[in-house]
């Protein structure tokens, strides 16, 4: 239902139209602005986000949620007639709750399902905008075990307490109320958590609350409130400062508003569910003390499971770590979140109450943005490369003459390059000390000692096995079908204390987890590496080093797998349709990851292409592994191609026999 109201605009008079409720199709027009504007805010949000972790994600996360919820939203209107307000709101917290990504995103769900269930009976309307807000910051308090103010938390319960106070709800005023009342609220966050002091910014998640509110405003009233740009302070204990459309700087610093919530007694913060603390000014110092320890950023989705064992998994979550939020879509789904140092732990507690599924894993060391930079020409890696030559070959592509260090095309086609020589390193140092004299895994005081550790790689190919050997892994075939039990079995057999796994893409990610919890004992800990294939891992072996405390090594091959990008060539066996077309016996296929991205009538065309599209997107260093039935001279035709083609990428060249691929492709 429309209102209007007349606003002046120069010597103009316009009708702006105001809605007295939102049906069904509104609130997904909402949520699509919604959508919209935090892709144009992202930046902005990213920037400002050092609580808990400043690993410049929360825009990110927020910016996914949304889609998530958008996507679900737009499959459960399809062909239906009766397109309800609850209908719309309930399918976008159920999206939002399973497609949720960090502890903004779990908040934004229940922002969602707060609507959702207000609008049971009917349309949004003032008064059921009002409920809402409320419902939505009794939900999220809730769902987190550690409520911290000055976070999107107590800008979410000052946004419902405005809304409240107005006394004749229309829909435009309870709406322009919080918005307002959230915009006061996320001026003052500085004021009440420390490390946003410290850094001279808002809160992140707030920011990204704020844009949901003032998308709802403009929504309802035809236009947009005018809102100004969130920038780090230039000096940290001035507070943030905010930029204006014509770019002048405010101060974010507001006085207090009559009617403020207090929130003292310690609840806050959907921008993450962290240790309780208080306003205090050496609050900077605790949460960079906080912030340092290695963590794990873990998520799923568990269904089959009710309120009071939702309850139980946020009480044992918050035992394992911090930033604990578990939360319902008000049907039967729920969302956890929790940043820990056990992963498995916090996956098997989720196994204890429910069905577990769309695990996510991040490593805060691998995803926090860092300050270093690498010299052109110099591999990232290359300064842990140690014990072999072929590691040595892979990490000299910046200096002259690297690839003699390399097997030639011509030498892995005669079996030449098979086996390299291996001079002793760190790796064959007897081991004295480490884990076994009582040290905790990852114990800093086992730094000055070589680690009770081992590598254990899945690889495919005679060749390649030897590779990965003279790596200092411990090899499990995988020329056939690798099944779960075939790995838990190797990982049980490994003497070690500490077992870091490269799969390679043996295993789907969701029978890897199952795998790791099932092997990790008082005896072993057992860490399972993101290696989707064997480039990756012998890009992830190249950096492995026994000196560093297992979370630090383990962190570092992670990242050298993740930053190496690969594709492999393989001959079409039948006719069979791809994400590209359909392909016949014998031609050529170029895939990057999983995906076939290219199909030739000619093998070794496809495999020029799928190198030109690899490297389009940058590269210093080309590794080929060529398979059993690559023909003597498709490594010399690929590597003269990227040489061509590619001035100043690097190509290495190894045997590795896989019986699949007829090359596996590496970029870096």
């Amino acid at each position: 239902m429309l209102g209007a109201r007349v606003r002046r605009t120069g010597s103009e008079v316009a009708v702006a139209h105001v809605r007295e409720s939102l049906d069904g199709p509104d609130l997904l027009v909402w949520a699509r602005g919604c959508r919209t504007d935090l892709e144009l805010r992202r930046a902005e949000i990213d920037a400002l986000n050092v609580f808990p972790i400043a690993d410049a994600d929360t825009g990110t996360n927020l910016l996914a949620t949304m889609r998530a919820a958008v996507a679900t939203a737009e499959r459960a209107v399809l062909d239906v007639e009766d397109v309800t307000s609850h209908l719309v709101a309930q399918a976008l917290a159920r999206g939002a709750t399973t497609g949720a990504r960090g502890n903004s995103g779990i908040i934004l769900s229940q922002v969602l399902r707060g609507i959702a269930e207000a609008v049971v009976a009917g349309p949004l309307t003032g008064a059921r905008l009002q409920e809402a807000l409320l419902r939505s910051a009794v939900l999220v308090r809730t769902g987190l075990s550690a409520p911290v103010e000055g976070t999107i938390l107590t800008v979410l319960d000052r946004a419902a307490a405005a809304a409240a106070e107005v006394t004749e709800p229309s829909l435009a005023e309870v709406a322009r109320s919080a918005a307002e009342g959230a915009a006061h609220a996320l001026s003052r966050t500085p004021t009440q958590l420390g490390v946003l002091r410290a850094a001279g910014v808002v809160d992140a998640g707030a920011r990204g609350l704020l844009v949901l509110l003032d998308c709802l405003v403009t929504e309802v009233c035809g236009e947009a409130p005018a809102r100004v740009r969130y920038t780090r302070g230039e000096l940290a204990d001035q507070g943030p400062h905010r930029r204006p459309d014509d770019g002048t700087e405010q101060g974010a610093n507001l006085p207090a508003r009559p009617g403020d919530i207090d929130h003292a007694r310690g609840g806050d913060s959907a921008a993450d569910g962290r240790d309780r603390r208080t306003s205090d000014p050496r609050g900077e110092h605790d949460h960079r003390e906080q912030d340092a320890d290695p963590h794990f950023e873990v998520m799923y989705v568990i269904s089959g499971t009710d309120e009071t064992a939702a309850g139980g998994l946020r009480d044992r979550l918050a035992v394992l770590g911090d930033s604990v939020v578990v939360v319902g879509d008000g049907d039967s789904t729920w969302s956890a979140h929790v940043h820990c140092r056990d992963a498995g732990a916090a996956i098997e507690a989720g196994l204890a109450v429910g069905t577990v599924t769309s695990i996510r894993i991040e490593s805060f060391a691998v995803t926090a943005p860092h300050s270093g930079h690498h010299e052109p020409g110099h591999h990232a890696h290359g300064h842990h490369a140690h014990g072999t030559d072929w590691l040595a070959a892979r990490h000299a592509h910046g200096a002259a003459g690297s690839r003699e260090h390399a097997a030639s095309p011509d030498q892995v086609a005669s079996g030449a390059g098979d086996r390299l020589s291996r001079p002793m390193g760190r790796d064959a140092v007897p081991v004295t000390g480490g884990a076994r004299d009582g040290r905790v895994f990852g114990d800093p005081a086992a730094r000055d000692v070589l680690a009770d550790r081992g590598v254990l790689a899945v690889v495919a190919g005679a060749a390649a096995t030897r590779l990965f050997e003279d790596g200092g892994a411990v090899v499990l075939r995988g020329d056939r079908q690798v099944d779960t039990s075939a790995l838990l079995t190797a990982i049980r057999r490994m003497p070690h204390r500490e077992i870091l796994v490269l799969p390679n893409g043996a295993l789907p990610a969701q029978e890897l987890v199952a795998v790791g919890v099932a092997a990790r004992d008082g005896s072993r800990d057992v860490l399972l590496l993101p290696s989707a294939s064997m480039v990756q891992g012998l890009a992830a072996l190249a950096v492995h080093d026994r000196g560093r405390i297992a979370v630090d090594d383990a962190f570092a091959m992670s990242e050298a797998a993740a930053t190496t990008r690969w594709g492999a060539l393989r001959a079409a066996r039948v006719r069979a349709l791809t994400m590209v077309g359909m392909c016949s016996p014998g031609d050529g296929l170029g895939l990057v990851g999983q995906d076939v991205v290219v199909i030739d009538p000619d093998v070794v065309g496809a495999g020029r292409i799928l190198l030109d599209r690899m490297l389009g997107l940058g590269g210093e260093l080309v590794t080929l592994l060529m398979g059993a039935d690559a023909g003597p001279e498709l490594a010399q035709v690929l590597a003269d191609h990227v040489t061509a083609g590619f001035p100043g990428v690097e190509v290495v060249v190894y045997s590795g026999g896989q019986q699949v691929d007829l090359v596996q492709i590496g970029v870096e």
